[in-house]
């Protein structure tokens, strides 16, 4: 019966159909009457079970999707899965680590990035003269809002605005009544921190004058020393000296910068005070802590307003030796009762004395306070002027260890006696060749204080002056108006400032000429402080705009160019010839095989073969730009070059072997930030 049942059941199974499973499932019991028939494929006919159970074989497992963790884990271990696995996790860790060590020596490897002071031209603004806003004559800070889109369209994003404190304007601004407040005349502190907030809204910088060696005589401090209160007693120089029959007789022969004796009586001290410039002007005694710490609560009082550094004027004036001997005369013959002017005298004691620079590194160390948040480096400029004496320009750069200005301003190439190509290269290269190692340079070819370039060298140079300005390495600094070639107006129509009784005018601080309505779009008052030049009909903002061979278009392109090409902006330059006539050199950056090369004339007509002096030249180079712009992309002969008076040229060509790498240029090459192009990354490093 047991036989027959057990010979029946195969067959029944096979009626009924089974179920093939290729995988394996674990305590799972078959239960016909919930498959689903309809979705599933369809069964086998036969399932054999009636085999022996030792003869059966083990069912291959394989591996499926949605396996359980158990099966999982017996495939895990066999070798091909584990040894697969350990090597995807040892490559995954490879990979991180060459990621990690490739950043780290890019970061190592990668050239520091210019600051903001460095990768733009500043412009610098006299604010009086500027833009009116108010219809009074005068320009103020509103005015300058107003045309805030003039120095973007001029591809610049610093802007230097000379003193706005609060003056009795005796000397046009430089000796302040009030550090802590704007001058009525400009507007109030509220318009400052709107023209602040307008300034960083476009993505400029902002930096301010500062005059710390003397006040005006109307400051609150110098009425207090005058009255011997307090702390301010000694806070300005005061010696005695003897006053009979109108008379004053001075403690020694010091002379003031505008002439006569720097040595004023005051009655109701009855001292002499000590003024290197004005007598309306005394100058702050710096040999007291006091006064030290009063300036330097100027400086914290500005940059937590938000601007963006400091321009320090007059610094080589802070100290006076305290024995007050005589200074040397320059002519020793001469009568020592008719010096009166500072050119007669060697200034030794009065200028650059020991502890000066210590004071000035102080003032840097202030600002660095500032300049911890990132991005927000606080510029510092100084007026170091010492014309003769290059060594002493230096020492305001600071040492090694010890941070001082970022760059004295250099006025070189305004301080020419005359200009051709040979003058031209002396000035370049009295700076580039005294700058200590690591250094930035900077070029001023205009400023409040001296003759427009127009005025100055001839209306003809005043392009290829621009050119120079913005193709040399560093920082260019262009005073408001040249960039359309301002004149200075004529002297007989300039009102005059009387400073030590003396008449003194302005013809460089006339007002901005923006276009040719009546006072040239200063003022909509009925005049203007100083006059407007006559020429401002032709020499404007607005018609320049559609002049494509106007100074304004060449200024602009040339900026785009600086900005754009790397060798411009931060490459190597070196001297290829000079003569009366020309000054040629190109900028170079390793690694790129593009060179740009200037040749300027500031002479007379001439004709240079370059292709002699650079065997490696090619036979042609592209005229990149030129002060005339219907030669702009022509190629030329390198061979023959021909300039003509005044004319400049932007030359662009390709080589494998840059200037700076031929032996015979070695003395003339040099580089501030140096950074070499790698064309396979595209990207800067600095081991060449």
């Amino acid at each position: 019966m047991v036989e027959e049942e057990a010979k029946s059941l195969p067959m029944e199974l096979s009626e009924k159909g089974g179920v093939e499973n290729n995988g394996f499932v674990q305590n799972e019991a078959f239960d016909d009457k919930e498959t689903d028939t309809s979705s599933q494929e369809e069964m086998p006919k036969t399932c054999i079970i009636d085999a022996d159970p030792g003869a059966m074989e083990e069912p291959v497992l394989k591996p499926y999707a949605g396996m359980p963790k158990e099966v999982l884990l017996k495939f895990s271990s066999q070798a091909r899965y584990r040894v697969t696995r350990e090597i995807l996790f040892w490559l995954i860790i490879a990979a991180a680590v060459v990621l990690v060590c490739a950043t780290i020596a890019i970061i190592a490897l990668s050239p520091k990035c210019l600051d903001w002071w460095q990768a733009s031209p500043i412009y610098q603004i006299y604010p009086r003269s500027f833009k009116d806003s108010d219809k009074d004559g005068n320009g103020d800070l509103k005015g300058i809002q107003e045309k805030l889109d003039h120095i973007t369209y001029l591809n610049i994003k610093t802007i230097w605005i000379t003193s706005f404190y609060k003056s009795p304007l005796k000397d046009l601004g430089y000796g302040a009544e009030d550090f802590y407040d704007v001058d009525p005349m400009f507007g109030s502190m509220s318009d400052f921190e709107n023209l602040l907030a307008a300034i960083h809204d476009r993505g400029l910088k902002v930096i301010m004058d500062l005059i710390p060696n003397h006040t005006s005589d109307k400051h609150w401090w110098f009425q207090l020393s005058r009255n011997r209160t307090g702390k301010y007693t000694d806070y300005y120089v005061w010696q005695n000296c003897t006053q009979a029959a109108g008379s004053v007789t001075p403690p020694n022969n010091w002379v003031s910068v505008f002439g006569n004796s720097s040595w004023q009586f005051d009655d109701v001290r009855e001292q002499c005070y000590f003024h290197q410039f004005g007598k309306e002007q005394p100058d702050l005694n710096f040999r007291s802590p006091a006064v030290q710490q009063e300036i330097h609560d100027i400086i914290k009082f500005w940059l937590g307003k938000g601007i963006d550094g400091f321009s320090f004027s007059t610094v080589k004036f802070l100290l006076e030796a305290t024995h007050l001997r005589d200074e040397p005369q320059v002519n020793k013959t001469q009568n020592p009762e008719t010096i009166t002017a500072y050119s007669q005298l060697y200034h030794d004691y009065t200028t650059t004395q020991v502890g000066m620079h210590d004071i000035i590194r102080s003032f840097r160390q202030t600002m660095n306070q500032f300049s911890r948040e990132p991005g927000r480096y606080r510029f510092m400029g100084s007026d170091g002027d010492e014309k003769e004496d290059i060594e002493a320009t230096m020492m305001y750069y600071g040492t090694t260890f010890i941070q001082e200005a970022d760059f004295p301003f250099n006025f070189n190439l305004i301080n020419m006696k005359n200009l051709s190509g040979d003058s031209i290269f002396e000035a370049v290269n009295l700076w580039m060749n005294n700058m200590p190692a690591g250094k930035w340079p900077n070029w001023v070819v205009g400023s409040p204080n001296a003759a427009r370039i127009s005025s100055r060298i001839g209306k003809e140079y005043v392009n290829v002056i621009n050119m120079l300005l913005l193709t040399l390495p560093g920082t260019p600094v262009t005073y408001y108006g040249e960039e359309i070639g301002m004149e200075n107006i004529a002297s007989e129509n300039v009102s005059k400032v009387h400073i030590n009784s003396e008449p003194v005018t302005f013809p460089e601080k006339s007002p901005m000429q923006w276009d040719g309505k009546a006072n040239a779009g200063f003022t909509e008052g009925n005049s203007s402080w100083l006059p407007v030049n006559s020429d401002y009909q032709s020499v404007n903002v607005e018609i320049q705009m559609t002049w494509s061979n106007s100074t304004l278009n060449l200024y602009r392109e040339l900026t785009l160019l600086r900005n754009n090409e790397l060798p411009i902006h931060r490459g190597w330059m070196c001297y290829v010839w000079n003569d009366r006539n020309v000054f040629v050199y190109v900028r170079e950056l390793d690694g790129l095989d593009r060179v740009f090369m200037m040749v300027l004339n500031f002479g007379q007509e001439s004709t240079i073969d370059l292709k002699a002096i650079v065997p490696t030249l090619p036979p042609e180079a592209t005229i990149r730009l030129s002060t005339d712009f219907s030669n702009s992309g022509k190629a030329i002969d390198t061979k023959q070059i021909k300039t003509k008076m005044g004319e400049g040229l932007v030359l662009e060509y390709k080589t494998a072997k840059p200037v700076h790498t031929m032996e015979a240029f070695k003395g003339n090459c040099f580089v501030a930030e140096k950074a070499c192009y790698s064309s396979a990354f595209n990207l800067l490093y600095m081991n060449c």
